[in-house]
């Protein structure tokens, strides 16, 4: 480790407004750990978030933050980047604000490739606003907009990242706390758009209504539920059935987009004669 991950925290606003036994705090803990280990100077790091429970993170981070509109924060990060492109530029968003009224800029900032790292703290609901269901609660569970059941499927994020054509995509739950903090210092470092989804839980909301156990419970089955990407190509969609599969699916270099709108610029120059 670098750095101690105090310094990156604005300690006189805490304590911090998530229930306890959330999944949030393990997420940061492990995106400041990638930090951390990065070495990366405070004033390099830009956070940016939407609106939600995991969107509070950047008012506790001792970076440039911005806390910005619901499922708007790609959009913000994509200017921050293109008016700055030395700048480490990170998105943390939860399931709703990045996969519901977020999720369109989320498709075009893969696909377009942009220089940012977005982590999404995934935790089946919408937590800030008392437990209405989101597009990743799994098919079956109860919400209080669900109150016999979810019947839509929810979105396999990573494949949709990663089919929108993102240069970084991984999954880890909060269980594999090291696994994930791994990641997020991998996506930080690659080029391009990375995302990284972690599967947290949240026992007030989602956890409750289901009769899920406790937080270490909840954690428990995020565990035991968890299958790797390699050892899932060995099962059959059956066997897959409820659980979690985790790992990096794909890392590539492809040119990013401020990479290629230089270019542009510079075609632009020689065409004017400058």
């Amino acid at each position: 480790m670098a750095k101690s991950i105090d310094e990156y925290l604005r300690t006189q606003f805490m304590p911090h407004i998530w229930c306890p036994g959330c999944g949030h705090g393990i997420v940061l803990n492990a995106l400041l750990r990638a930090v951390a280990r990065l070495d990366l100077p405070k004033d390099q790091v830009c956070v940016v978030s939407g609106i939600g429970c995991a969107s509070r993170a950047p008012g506790y981070l001792d970076f440039n933050t911005l806390h910005t509109t619901h499922g708007r924060a790609i959009a913000f990060a994509t200017g921050i980047k293109l008016a700055n492109p030395d700048l480490h530029v990170i998105v943390v968003t939860g399931d709703g604000d990045g996969a519901a009224i977020g999720g369109n800029h989320l498709i075009h900032a893969a696909r377009r490739n942009m220089g940012v790292t977005t982590v999404m703290f995934n935790n089946s609901i919408y937590g800030m606003t008392n437990g209405q269901y989101s597009p990743l609660t799994p098919s079956g569970m109860f919400a209080a907009t669900a109150p016999y059941g979810n019947v839509e499927r929810n979105f396999d994020m990573c494949e949709l990242v990663r089919a929108s054509g993102a240069n970084y995509v991984a999954r880890a739950t909060v269980a594999q706390a090291r696994q994930l903090s791994t990641y997020i210092e991998r996506a930080i470092e690659n080029p391009g758009f990375a995302f990284v989804e972690a599967v947290g839980s949240c026992p007030t909301y989602f956890g409750r209504r289901n009769k899920l156990g406790s937080s270490l419970q909840m954690l428990e089955t995020l565990k035991k539920n968890s299958v790797t990407a390699a050892a899932a190509a060995k099962l059959d969609p059956a066997e897959l059935r409820g659980k979690i599969i985790i790992g990096e699916f794909y890392r590539g270099d492809a040119p990013g987009y401020i990479e290629l709108y230089d270019g542009v610029i510079e075609r632009a120059k020689e065409a004017a004669g400058k």
